[in-house]
């Protein structure tokens, strides 16, 4: 590594290296949401994770994993088919770091109060620096609960599969799964002649012998083909079906999966995703025959939450490059920061990010939370809008905190272009903004509980915020008049996200936050829409600023 002359570096005016730092201990908005969710326990857990996550060579490991993508090599020396995904080693170390940390796992592997808040936030600091590999962790951690659920109709789900499901290891070998120290779960849904319609899927199941299906077809993507099993649907005589489908069959022979070629993405680049064929694949049911689509819905309902807390990291990780330019470069006679306009924008930056992170660990807790609770109620329609929107807002931010850097942002040799390419694609994954938002709709129509469990979660806030009370207000009023109009279902979802931050903020953060977003967001007057440095005069831009990056 090459270490630069801080000497030199002032005297060019250039900030110095941002790595280094503890991404835990330099974010005391994430600090307060841990404690007060119920997460405080895990805080030197996270603290140590925060300090490896910052460190340069975590950050020098990001950036090889994502210059040296995954290549697919389909023979070996011999002529026989692998259909194996070579990566490079700085994908396998970043595995091994956060499967060592239970990022995968950790709320299944010892469950208690706030653990899934604990986790959000492991997930949340991991976002900030490499995204590709979130990838097959979150499905791990949105499949291993399913295939607990259905254990009975999966052969050795409860002896071989979960064990290594919930094992805080990485094993990449190509073998048994019954031979590893750990495993991981990716997905199969989507067709080429159907995408998000996934009734059009034309793949099919056979029964076969002992309870096994042979699966024939294809899919459009199949997320992270390294994994050891992928959970796909699959037509049956009762319809749509799910199915884990094993890598390596346990005899040890590889299953009939052939990758035809991976996918050249725009972002997400040190990940593989795959189109792949399939002649009568070993595979085995999971859950009822025909309810294919409902079983694995339990899945994306994780799988969406995740894409709201990387979004949020995603966001978080582009403020703090941005803050720190700021802080270091003089500009016109003054640090970047103190212009009045620089710090507007930043300060308004930093209110979306901390408003994301906020309502992902809302969410979160809102998993622990048991059916007779409001905010376990509530998930079922906030957390497709805040996919929607917290995903969609990530582009925004990443594309700002770039300008912030000029052209220094641009370049490759930092992570903002990186993030920037990275922050689309849980947007367009597991439901793309119509999909979301039209599933909000479909709450309201189809739960009218949510609705009640929503205004119950949004009531204790009521009192604080003159806007925020008015913003509830207005908001029942829509979900009355837009609940049966689809062409609302996007309006609808921002409502509710924005909402459910404002109450989030009002009841966590001080109030300088919560004042700002509230005038910011929900003042119909103010609100800036799609661009930032909107904040009114009566903004504590100063505050924010100060609270956003902690300089430890």
């Amino acid at each position: 590594m090459i270490v630069r002359d801080p000497q030199r570096s002032s005297a060019a005016n250039q900030p110095p290296p941002f790595e280094g730092r503890n991404l835990f201990a330099i974010d005391v908005a994430l600090q307060e949401a841990l404690t007060r969710n119920g997460g405080g326990f895990a805080t030197p857990q996270l603290d140590a994770w925060g300090t490896t996550l910052g460190s340069a060579d975590t950050f020098a490991l990001a950036d090889a994993a994502n210059r040296n993508a995954p290549t697919l090599r389909t023979h070996d020396r011999y002529g026989e088919r692998i259909d194996d995904v070579v990566f490079d080693p700085a994908w396998h170390a970043l595995m091994q770091r956060a499967s060592a940390v239970g990022e995968h796992c950790a709320p299944w592997q010892a469950p208690r109060v706030g653990a899934q808040v604990a986790r959000a936030a492991m997930y949340y600091l991991h976002a900030q620096v490499e995204n590709g590999t979130q990838c097959p962790l979150t499905m791990t951690f949105a499949g291993a609960p399913l295939i607990m659920r259905h254990a009975a109709t999966i052969p050795g789900a409860s002896d071989t599969w979960l064990p290594r499901l919930l094992a805080s290891d990485y094993d990449a070998r190509a073998i048994p799964v019954a031979d590893k120290r750990s495993a991981l779960i990716g997905m199969g849904m989507t067709e080429r002649q159907g995408g998000s319609d996934v009734r059009a899927n034309v793949t099919f199941a056979e029964p076969d012998t002992d309870g096994a299906a042979r699966i024939t077809g294809h899919k459009w993507f199949f997320s992270a083909p390294q994994c050891d099993g992928h959970l796909v649907l699959a037509q049956t005589p009762q319809g749509l079906g799910c199915f884990l489908l094993p890598r390596i069959a346990p005899d040890g022979r590889r299953n009939a999966i052939f990758i035809d070629r991976l996918k050249d993405k725009l972002g997400n680049r040190s990940n593989a995703s795959a189109e792949v064929r399939f002649e009568r694949a070993l595979a085995w049911p999971v859950g009822e025959p025909g309810r294919g689509i409902a079983t694995i819905l339990e899945m994306v309902q994780l799988t969406r939450l995740d894409c709201v807390i990387g979004s949020a990291g995603i966001m978080r990780g582009a403020l703090t490059w941005a803050l720190h330019h700021a802080r270091h470069r003089t500009t016109f006679g003054r640090r970047l920061i103190e212009q009045p306009l620089m710090a507007n924008v930043l300060a308004d930056v930093a209110l979306e990010s901390e408003a994301a992170m906020v309502l992902a660990l809302y969410l979160a807790r809102a998993l622990e939370d048991g059916p007779g609770q409001p905010s376990h109620a509530a998930a079922r329609i906030v957390t497709p809008a805040a996919k929607y929107w917290v995903c969609k807002r990530a582009s925004t931010v990443t594309a700002e905190a770039m300008e912030a850097l000029g052209g220094n942002g641009y370049i490759e040799e930092l992570p903002l272009a990186r993030a920037y390419r990275e922050a689309p694609v849980n947007s367009i994954w597991e439901g793309s903004g119509n999909i979301v938002s039209l599933d909000v709709l479909r709450a309201l129509q189809r739960e009218p509980d949510v609705i009640d469990a929503l205004h119950e979660t949004l009531a204790s806030a009521l009192g604080v915020n003159r806007l925020y009370d008015a913003q509830v207000s207005a908001l029942d009023t829509l979900l009355h008049e837009a609940k049966d109009d689809p062409g609302m279902a996007r309006r609808v979802a921002q409502a509710i996200a924005l909402t459910v931050c404002g109450a989030q903020l009002i009841r966590q953060a001080p109030s300088f936050v919560a004042d700002a977003f509230c005038e910011s967001r929900l003042n119909r007057v103010c609100f800036g829409g799609a661009a930032f440095g909107m904040l009114p005069p009566s903004a504590a831009s100063k505050d924010i600023l100060a609270r956003a990056l902690a300089e430890r």
